[in-house]
């Protein structure tokens, strides 16, 4: 049995293909048969005809995605739609995608989606053509194979989802954390950031103290399409307060590396679930390395970000801060996989001038605070430190036909 899928065109008459083939004594024979004789009202399946009387070989059965409510919906499918996968299909035979030899054996199951409000049905056709036949091609070609599938899960963005959900994947990355528990400022600072696909925002501990979790909301209304993470610094109830950070909207939590190893890995436990990032904030722990170890000991999961974090209260004392533990934390992975391995930040003091030093150390992450939130110009700061990152990625590559 072979799967394809395809999504081709734009508007209302954008064509979504999905299907199947398989051999007529298969499950995907049985399943034509099924559909053909046991009809849904508003979804009936039709054969798809070159014309009228000349059915396509492949025998392909055409189901309607979207309810077919009215006359003008079934013209839509009995006209332009059943014409365009009929073709496709032939024209997959002729060129050899199908085997002209498999043509009396192979069924062919095609689900179709037709938006109520297309019109043009010279776009039906062109858009439904387009996308079988490049459905029929990927099912025959055993399109994508799983190491394209876990290349691109973190890379690439569903056209309709209407959000961004952005994986740090691609390191290193500039994290500005807002600390200040002043909105009016904030929402000035981040007016004036720039896009970019290596730019992650803090809500920092003593803003999200002012105003709640729902600070996330407005950052998001700001900035919908940039990473967001909720410094929490949890220290108990770890799995509620995951929740919450959740239910907010933001990307990740931070948990204390000095809450109770059961409280971290609880926070852990649902961030994993419900797919957000988990961050130790390793804040005033004496050795991080000790405490992944234990966590690991543990069975627990690892969290996707360490951050070796130097205090306010201590940076200004002026003591020097040093990336000792970069390396050896870099050594444990966060879970199962090739993009596993945990990232580390480093943040407290962390300025243009000794950025390449943190990057050169191995961090993953540079949390800069009030060198930007406090900057006279933060757009000329930011772009300062965000020119120490990589190339933007090219987000119209995802729309391609790899």
């Amino acid at each position: 049995m072979y799967t394809g899928e395809a999504l081709i065109g734009k508007g209302s008459e954008v064509a979504h293909i999905d299907l199947l083939i398989g051999d007529k004594y298969g499950p995907v024979g049985v399943a034509f048969a099924n559909a053909l004789s046991q009809m849904s009202a508003g979804h009936t399946p039709l054969l798809a005809v070159i014309r009228p009387n000349l059915p396509v070989k492949p025998p392909t059965l055409i189901v309607p995605k979207v309810t077919v409510r009215n006359m003008k919906d079934a013209e839509r499918i009995f006209g332009p739609a059943q014409s365009a996968i009929a073709k496709a299909v032939a024209d997959s035979v002729e060129e050899e995608v199908i085997p002209e030899d498999k043509a009396e054996n192979y069924m062919v199951i095609v689900s179709v989606f037709i938006h109520p409000a297309a019109r043009d049905y010279n776009k039906i056709y062109r858009y439904n053509y387009g996308s079988a036949k490049l459905a029929i091609k990927r099912a025959m070609d055993g399109f994508p194979d799983i190491k394209k599938v876990l290349y691109e899960k973190d890379r690439s963005r569903h056209p309709s989802l209407g959000m961004k959900v952005t994986k740090l994947w691609d390191p290193p990355y500039l994290q500005v954390a807002l600390d200040i528990p002043n909105w009016e400022h904030i929402k000035r600072v981040i007016s004036k950031l720039p896009r970019s696909d290596h730019l992650i925002i803090e809500a920092g501990t003593p803003l999200i103290k002012q105003y709640g979790l729902d600070i996330i909301g407005k950052i998001k209304e700001i900035k919908p399409d940039t990473f967001v993470v909720a410094d929490l610094k949890t220290l108990d109830t770890g799995d509620l307060e995951a929740r919450m950070v959740v239910d907010s909207g933001a990307d990740a939590v931070v948990i204390s590396g000095l809450a109770p190893l059961r409280t971290i890995e609880k926070a852990i436990s649902e961030a994993v679930k419900t797919g957000i990032y988990s961050v130790i904030d390793m804040l005033n722990v004496k050795n991080p390395v000790d405490l992944l170890k234990e966590l690991s000991g543990a069975g627990a999961t690892m969290p996707d970000v360490v951050e070796l974090h130097r205090a306010i209260d201590v940076e200004e004392l002026g003591e020097k801060y040093a990336w000792g533990n970069i390396t050896e934390i870099k050594r444990l992975q966060s879970g199962k996989g090739s993009n596993s391995r945990i990232l580390v930040a480093v943040g407290g003091g962390i300025r243009e001038e000794n950025a390449p030093d943190a990057l050169k150390a191995g961090a993953d992450i540079l949390v800069v605070g009030r060198g930007i939130t406090n900057a006279g110009d933060v757009e000329a700061a930011s772009r300062r430190l965000l020119r120490l990152m990589k190339e933007e990625i090219d987000q119209y590559r995802v729309m391609t036909d790899f």
